[in-house]
């Protein structure tokens, strides 16, 4: 496990303690739950990827007499 160590002004501090305190626990915990949450979510690297692989799988099903024919393809809505 890690320490860290962050700066705040005075009045950060002082209203951190009041939130910690009203909620039965420390600055530090609530630092702790906060990273522990934001480091929780997925990257956007993450995302990407889960995305790429969910196109890649519906692309795999795709079969060239799934394709329109030339004539449907340039025609013209009247």
């Amino acid at each position: 496990m890690r320490n860290i160590t962050v700066a705040v002004d005075d009045d950060t501090y002082k209203r951190a303690r009041i939130a910690a305190a009203e909620r039965d626990t420390s600055i530090s915990a609530l630092v702790k739950a906060y990273l522990e949450q934001l480091a929780s979510h997925e990257t956007e690297t993450e995302r990407l990827k889960r995305q790429e692989r969910e196109i890649r799988s519906r692309i795999a099903a795709f079969t060239a007499s799934q394709r329109l024919s030339r004539e449907d393809l340039h025609s013209r809505s009247q």
